[in-house]
Parts: C-alpha cells; sequence; structure tokens
C-alpha cells in the first residue's frame, strides 16, 4: 500500500440552497488512523464523506489529503476509495471482474491486473468466489467484494459510508471485527460514516459527533463516553441521566445544587455558574433495599421502581426519584438480588462518576 497519509479538513461549510448542511468543519485525521463519523441522521456525516470523495463540492474552506489540498480537485483524480451502504457492485459480472474493474478504467496492464484482483481478494478470503457472481454471495460476502475493489486500486484514504448497515446483527458484530483488522494490516487512512454508537466507539480509534452539520466533540471513544463535552454528547453516545440545577463557583470547584439531590459539591476544570445539568451513567448506581445501612462513599436518594428490563448481561431499572426518572444498570447474576416494580430502593450516586454539563 502507499505511504499512510494525513486528512485535514479546514473551515468547511456546504449548503443546499439555504440549508446549511455542514458549519465550520474542522478536523484532522491522522496517518492510518481509523477515523468515525458519528450521528444522528441528517447530522451531516455522509455529506461530509461525499465532500472528501469529491461527489459534493464546499461553498468555503479547504481539504487537504497528504498536504494537498484537493478542494477543487475532480473524484475521479482524488486518490481515494469508497465503499457504499448498497455495496453498488455490477450484477452481471462476476467477483472478479468486479474488483478488477476499477483496474480496467485505470487501464492497467492485465498481468497487473491480474496479480492486484487476486492479491485484493486474498485479502478479503475470497479466492474462492472469483467466479460467482454477487447474487450467489451473502451479504458479508458481497461487502467483502465491495471492499475488495476498492482495496484493489490501493487508495491513500479508505471511505466507509454505513457499510454495515444492511447486515443482520451477529454478522455485523463479524464484519467490524473484520474491517478493522483489515485496516490495521493495510494501514490505510480510515473514515468510517455511521449513526450506529456501538460500531463507532468499539473499532474506531477516535470519533467525531456531528449534530446539525456542527461537530460536537471529537475525542477516543473514551473520551467521548466518560467525558461528554454537552448535553447532546452526553444523551447521544450511550444511556445517561440528567438532572438540572444551578451551578455556583467554589474554592475546590462548583457547588451544585437541584431539589433531587440538595448541594453537592463537585470538582470542575471549568468556571460554572447558574443553570446546569449533571449527567451520570446508568451503570455506575449502586441500588439497594431500604434498609440497608447506606455508605459514606455514595449520595444516596430513596425511589420507587416504575419498570424492570431484563437486558441478559444486565437488568435496567427505571426509577422514579420524586417525579424524575432514574435509570439503574445492574448486572445480573444467577440468584442475584432482584428488585420489582412498586418496590422501594436506595439509589447510590459514585461522586468520581458525576459530570457536570452547561444547560
Amino acid at each position: 500500500m502507499q505511504n499512510k497519509v494525513k486528512v485535514e479538513a479546514a473551515n468547511i461549510a456546504m449548503s443546499y440552497g439555504k440549508t446549511q448542511v455542514l458549519r465550520d468543519i474542522n478536523l484532522v485525521i491522522e496517518p492510518g488512523e481509523f477515523f468515525a463519523l458519528l450521528g444522528p441522521s441528517g447530522s451531516g456525516k455522509s455529506t461530509l464523506l461525499r465532500l472528501i470523495a469529491g461527489f459534493n463540492q464546499a461553498q468555503s474552506g479547504r481539504l487537504l489529503i497528504g498536504g494537498k489540498d484537493i478542494s477543487r480537485v475532480p473524484p475521479w483524480q482524488r486518490n481515494v476509495g469508497m465503499v457504499f451502504q448498497n455495496y453498488a457492485l455490477w450484477p452481471h459480472m462476476t467477483v472478479w471482474d468486479n474488483v478488477a474493474f476499477g483496474l480496467q478504467e485505470r487501464k492497467l496492464p492485465k498481468p497487473v491486473i491480474g496479480q492486484k484482483v487476486a492479491a485484493a481478494l486474498a485479502l478479503v478470503n475470497l479466492e474462492d468466489y472469483a467466479r460467482r457472481r454477487p447474487s450467489q454471495l451473502s451479504g458479508g460476502q458481497q461487502q467483502r467484494v465491495a471492499l475488495a475493489r476498492t482495496i484493489a486500486i490501493e487508495p491513500e484514504v479508505l471511505l466507509l459510508d454505513e457499510p454495515l448497515s444492511n447486515l443482520d446483527a451477529k454478522l455485523r458484530v463479524d464484519m467490524r471485527v473484520e474491517l478493522l483488522a483489515l485496516q490495521r494490516k493495510l494501514g490505510i487512512t480510515t473514515l468510517f460514516v455511521t449513526h450506529d454508537q456501538e460500531e463507532a466507539l468499539s473499532i474506531s480509534d477516535r470519533v467525531a459527533v456531528l449534530d446539525r452539520g456542527v461537530i460536537q466533540q471529537i475525542g477516543t471513544p473514551m473520551d467521548l463516553f466518560d467525558r461528554p463535552a454537552n448535553r447532546f454528547i452526553a444523551s447521544f453516545v450511550g444511556t445517561i441521566n440528567l438532572i438540572s440545577g444551578t451551578a455556583v463557583p467554589a474554592p475546590a470547584g462548583v457547588v451544585f445544587e437541584s431539589p433531587l439531590l440538595g448541594k453537592i459539591s463537585l470538582p470542575s476544570a471549568a468556571i460554572m455558574s447558574g443553570a446546569a445539568e449533571i449527567a451520570f451513567r446508568p451503570h455506575t448506581l449502586s441500588l439497594a433495599a431500604p434498609d440497608s445501612a447506606a455508605t459514606s462513599d455514595r449520595i444516596w436518594i430513596r425511589g420507587r421502581v416504575a419498570e424492570r428490563e431484563f437486558l441478559g448481561e444486565f437488568i435496567r431499572y427505571r426509577i422514579d426519584v420524586q417525579g424524575t426518572d432514574i435509570i439503574a444498570d445492574q448486572p445480573h447474576h444467577g440468584g442475584n438480588v432482584e428488585f420489582v416494580p412498586g418496590n422501594q430502593v436506595n439509589v447510590g450516586i459514585e461522586p468520581a462518576q458525576i459530570r457536570l454539563l452547561p444547560a
């Protein structure tokens, strides 16, 4: 493969008519990085991907690959490869011919085409399927063909537009593992678009989360989950509990006051004053029977179990605390204590797991 390259977007803005779909996009994808664009439908993630491919044109800003400005370079002159959501395979061609298509368009010598096609099919373990047609393949095999076709042209950047969305749940998990292993083997800079947070968090080095054309936060999967920058990130990445209140600066951080919790002191690097929210994840909570002795390492509040949902590895409880819903996830072990709807329960919040957010 070619040398690893950096992808940079600087002050990118793009509109369809009066509708602005990308707003001041700034990001740097490091050479060889597996980078994900995550966001809800309509957030602009696929638009940004297609802009890098050359299918869209920004009204302002610059796009660089390997330090070269390609903002005005047509798509066929950009050395990028793209795998589409529907794979876009030619149904009348064999697997071999599908993979060879891009190489033939580049008018490479037949022996070179043969070598590159064979190598690409070997990378995705489809050597024995070269003479089959796409209709004779499973969904996962079709995706491998699409990957092989893209890899064969040896692009500097690999673009993946929701490539797993047409697969069933188990195959999606298997294929994302294979996809990451292939990317690591090739060392190619990869940009992966998905609306599925589990996919993005499980295989990406870093993730950019978009909402309404704006990058809300860029970070490692753990950064986004543990240290969300705002309410949108906290709510979109994983399940979260949010409590509204007021923040007052204090010598050691911030004092947060709410009707539900009263006054609690929180460490905070940012000076925050006025309306604020605290966020904490369901799996960080403890549940205890009302007559249990309260430990001093947690903030305890009393509630009533409103709903219980068995999810295999854990049980998710919705607990009504003075009219506020609190979600608590508890690991499931055979024979452990379970609470049923209607039970009174104490909920323990670990202060170190609380994140303070602007309202």
